[in-house]
């Protein structure tokens, strides 16, 4: 396990307890770690990308997703502490609904935190550039 200062180890168990939740679909659960009025950007490659606002248009923007899902998950590998934000390297598997192939890979999310709820989240196709927005060199985080 990755060393973690004390002020975000809640922060990070409650994002493992939370991806665990998304896993089984269980969206309310996950949801438990965000701030009312969080703000939720995924990368515009993904269909539904953009920009949600508030933990009513995550909401539904997260069930949306996650409808899509015939199988799958989203398996956080590793937790890199940024100050006041968490990178979260995760390997996505997923099987949608209306296909017969796999879609996996390997992005980042970061998360920021105030007062023990996620602010901001943010979703990179690229580690690297999630590395970097969060002012963490990648040297540092191997």
């Amino acid at each position: 396990m990755d060393k973690l200062t004390p002020s975000l180890a809640a922060e990070t168990q409650a994002l493992r307890e939370g991806y665990a939740a998304l896993n089984r679909n269980d969206i309310p659960a996950f949801l438990k770690v965000f701030d009312p009025e969080v703000e939720r950007i995924e990368f515009a490659e993904l269909p539904g990308g953009g920009t949600y606002h508030g933990l009513e248009e995550v909401k539904a923007h997260v069930s949306q997703a996650r409808e899509t899902w015939a199988e799958g998950s989203c398996e956080p590998e590793r937790f890199i502490v940024a100050g006041d934000q968490l990178v979260v390297f995760i390997y996505v598997r997923v099987r949608l609904k209306h296909e017969t192939e796999w879609r996996e890979g390997h992005i980042a999310d970061v998360y920021t935190f105030r007062n023990g709820k996620a602010i901001q989240f943010r979703t990179f196709a690229d580690r690297r550039q999630a590395l970097e927005w969060a002012g963490v060199k990648a040297s540092d985080a191997n």
